[in-house]
């Protein structure tokens, strides 16, 4: 294929990293990160192999919700550093190839933000209407609450206001009204402002819920929100054509087509496939790749510029939402036994090598699952070196811990007390002494360096995110194997989900026996036979890429 367009559309086979700035890295001794902290570490993207870098909430806050309660859209929290930081971070990101984006939490605001401040004040604020009031709250209030056992209602009465205000989330982070032209003015002109900056994207926090209308006293006159995402997508791209809009949409398949725009692809450019996640640990608690499988199969296929934003854990708890109550059951029993790693009765506050047993080969397993899967992979900070959770910590806290750098107190986060700490940095087995970048660097059988190998190679074969994949039919229960053609490309990637040794024999349409099969992860080449058939002998929890090398074709390989 023509490279070119790799670039053109790159965010099909980009290497996205998520960071929360104040525990990346610390330059001021204050006990948080600070963008300094991030632009002094981008090399360590760079040569991670990240091609693209989201930042979360970067914004002033009174940081009752880890930043995602918001009193200006326009600022950077002093205490992370200034404009001129993030311009420089942009800058030096650029430099390195690596393209930057960052959160856009738009269906709400802090209570302490001055819209909400003017709204509460007076009902003939110009901003009264930015949020959705009602005198009382309706016979449902108690339905669709997103943090079970921390609120009761959706709605919250204001003293100041004499009036009950709508929050999805926390009742100190009111919503914003999506139906109010003035309100959708404005979130453009916040997108314009961090574009100009030199943004590249915006991952959309809580999609559905900002194009919820059914707060509303007129939700039924209201027009279709969907036009909004339209709208919105359209500003972007006459803004800025290459920027892409990232949704979490956490919703069946079906619906999370609707959030691409269907057949149009004129709505969110990247879905995050929540889906495949939940099946990904049902599959590894069984030891077998069936239920992943089906996720793949119903999977639509996005627009044909649109793409898959695919993970094996974010930010957030480990939702299991969209599993059954019996199946969330297994995935607990065998990743979160403990009452202590649950949350909110749907998910895990753990990391994923805790939760397996930090087995290395399980591990390196998992993470080339990822990068060979349709879609486009999405790191969390501290992934690349296997960081572990700290149950101390208070809800979803538990997974943003401070980055370990080095073995040294704080882990080389920050020569502060460890007191003034966001949160405090995982222990055991899991504690800086043994999880760290700086010894990972220099071990080239290290997480990190089996890491950046499968993302050179991710990079190296567009068909694994351009192409069309098909499951193979391996023999074994406990294998995956799928094929990605694109163009005249072919990868094989084989993975065993068990404990168990595996033998297998792939038959592989459109080869035969003057084709190779060249391992991309290990020094190898494994024959094909007269038939098109490739016979694979498995070791527990192993995998491998191969690429199908016809006479005459040019892969460095």
């Amino acid at each position: 294929m023509r490279l070119t367009e790799t670039a053109d559309v790159w965010w099909k086979n980009a290497v996205i990293y998520c960071l929360d700035v104040e525990t990346f890295l610390d330059t001021d001794g204050d006990g948080l990160g600070d963008l300094q902290g991030v632009c002094q570490r981008i090399d360590h993207l760079a040569e991670l192999g990240v091609t693209c870098l989201w930042l979360m909430p970067f914004y002033p806050t009174p940081d009752r919700d880890d930043g995602y309660d918001i009193t200006d859209f326009y600022g950077v929290d002093s205490r992370l550093g200034t404009h001129g930081d993030l311009v420089e971070l942009i800058t030096l990101a650029r430099d390195r190839g690596i393209r930057v984006m960052a959160d856009l939490v738009v269906n709400h605001t802090s209570d302490q933000h001055p819209w909400f401040r003017s709204a509460r004040s007076s009902r003939e604020s110009p901003y009264r209407g930015w949020y959705v009031w009602r005198d009382e709250p309706p016979p449902d209030a108690d339905k669709g609450i997103v943090f079970p056992g921390q609120e009761t209602s959706l709605w919250q009465y204001d003293e100041e206001a004499g009036q009950y205000y709508l929050h999805r989330f926390r009742k100190f982070q009111p919503d914003l009204d999506i139906a109010n032209p003035e309100v959708r003015e404005e979130i453009e002109r916040v997108v314009g402002f961090w574009s100009e900056l030199g943004l590249s994207g915006f991952r959309v926090d809580a999609v559905p819920f900002l194009l919820d209308t059914s707060g509303a006293e007129d939700a039924g006159r209201l027009p279709d929100p969907h036009d909004y995402l339209r709208d919105l997508r359209a500003f972007l791209d006459r803004r800025h054509g290459q920027s892409i809009l990232l949704g979490e949409v956490n919703l069946p398949y079906p619906d999370v087509r609707r959030f691409f725009g269907d057949e149009d692809g004129d709505e969110l450019t990247m879905c995050f496939d929540f889906i495949g996640m939940q099946r990904l640990y049902l599959s590894l608690a069984r030891n077998e790749p069936a239920e992943l499988v089906k996720a793949l199969r119903e999977r639509p296929d996005p627009p044909e510029e649109g793409q898959w934003g695919t993970f094996v854990r974010n930010h957030d708890e480990l939702t299991l939402d969209k599993l059954s109550d019996a199946e969330r059951q297994e995935v607990f029993d065998a990743f979160g036994p403990d009452k202590d790693m649950q949350l909110y009765g749907r998910g895990l506050r753990r990391r994923l090598p805790p939760m397996l047993d930090n087995d290395p080969a399980r591990l390196r397993m998992v993470y080339s699952l990822l990068f060979s899967l349709p879609g486009t992979p999405v790191l969390f900070y501290g992934e690349e070196i296997g960081l572990g959770e700290n149950l101390a910590a208070e809800d979803r806290h538990a997974v943003r811990t401070p980055m370990q750098w080095t073995a040294e107190v704080n882990g080389g986060f920050s020569t502060a007390d460890p007191s003034k700490l966001p949160a405090p940095l995982a222990d055991g087995e899991f504690g800086p002494e043994k999880v760290n970048v700086a010894a990972q660097r220099r071990d080239p059988d290290s997480l990190f360096n089996w890491m950046k190998l499968l993302a050179r190679r991710y990079r190296e074969c567009p068909e694994l995110s351009w192409g069309s994949c098909t499951v193979l039919d391996s023999g074994a229960s406990s294998v995956l194997a799928h094929r990605s053609d694109h163009e005249g490309g072919t990868i094989v990637a084989v993975h065993n989900f068990s404990a168990e040794p595996a033998e297998v024999t792939l038959t592989l349409a459109g080869t035969s026996a003057e084709d190779r099969a060249v391992s991309l992860l290990a020094d190898r080449t494994t024959a094909i036979g007269d038939d098109g058939t490739l016979s694979l002998d498995l070791a527990p929890y192993d995998c491998c890429w191969l690429r199908i090398v016809r006479p005459g074709d040019r892969y460095l390989v």
